[in-house]
């Protein structure tokens, strides 16, 4: 595609985003668009922001569990930039009117001590390189109407993100059983959906190595500091009505959040 059209499209989303008035998939009204258009045009979106005072803190990845996938009628993973800008805290409030269509996803955190570059990463390479495990919910929106959307569309969206929550349990990796630990979401004190951790590619440190070697196409280097986000352990929960979310991994914490 021509640059024209790529910023065509990122303003298009941009957009979307700041009136919460969703458009068109981007692949119907674009039809060439493909995954590494979209990938371009989410980081001119970044681009835009950090001109604007934002800050990049990591990188995201996204519709990695089969559930996922087959809620969003995709066959392969999103990825995405973590932006400071989305990151909300724990035990605030969020809006509704904030979002389209959003939905709430469990997933670890990786904070990262070492730099992590492919190609050719190992799970053993990712252990090292992190330093701390921690709970985080995802708030997936998107800026595309009625979620209708193909790889592309999703990557142009900088993977469906919307808000981030760390929560204030910090573990080694060490410390946890990340092949096997159960996560739960409840609403207003009722569980609504269990998933697991061994949903994520098996574990999501394997889900890391292999974000880290497909960013590698795009000369992408995850650095010391950085935040990945690694995919939900769950299938996604709308979230579309007021009231308060407890999100737990078992032996490991909780995250709690209202809407109004």
């Amino acid at each position: 595609m021509q640059t024209s059209e790529l910023g065509e499209i990122a303003l298009a989303l941009r957009t979307a985003k700041t009136h919460r008035k969703p458009i068109q998939p981007p692949t119907k009204t674009w039809p060439s668009l493909n995954p590494d258009d979209g990938w371009e045009i989410a980081r001119l979106n970044v681009e835009h922001a950090v001109k604007n005072g934002d800050r990049m803190v990591g990188y995201k990845l996204g519709n990695i569990a089969k559930v996922m996938q087959a809620a969003f009628g995709l066959d392969h993973p999103d990825y995405g930039f973590l932006l400071a800008s989305t990151f909300a805290y724990e035990g605030t409030t969020l809006r509704l009117d904030q979002y389209i269509k959003p939905y709430v996803e469990l997933e670890p955190a990786f904070v990262l001590k070492q730099d992590l570059r492919g190609p050719n990463v190992t799970v053993a390479d990712v252990i090292n390189a992190i330093d701390y495990a921690i709970p985080a919910i995802e708030i997936i929106d998107s800026r595309v109407e009625n979620w209708a959307i193909d790889l592309p569309d999703t990557l142009a969206d900088n993977g469906s993100t919307g808000s981030i929550i760390l929560g204030g349990t910090p573990r080694q990796i060490t410390e946890l059983n990340l092949r096997d630990t159960r996560g739960i979401l409840k609403f207003n004190g009722r569980e609504v959906i269990s998933g697991n951790t061994g949903n994520i590619l098996g574990n999501p440190l394997s889900a890391l190595a292999w974000l880290v070697n497909k960013l590698d196409a795009y000369d992408v280097v995850l650095k010391a500091g950085h935040i990945v986000m690694p995919g939900s352990c769950l299938q996604a929960v709308p979230m579309d009505e007021p009231g308060h979310w407890s999100c737990t991994f078992e032996g490991w914490g909780t995250i709690e959040f209202d809407v109004a």
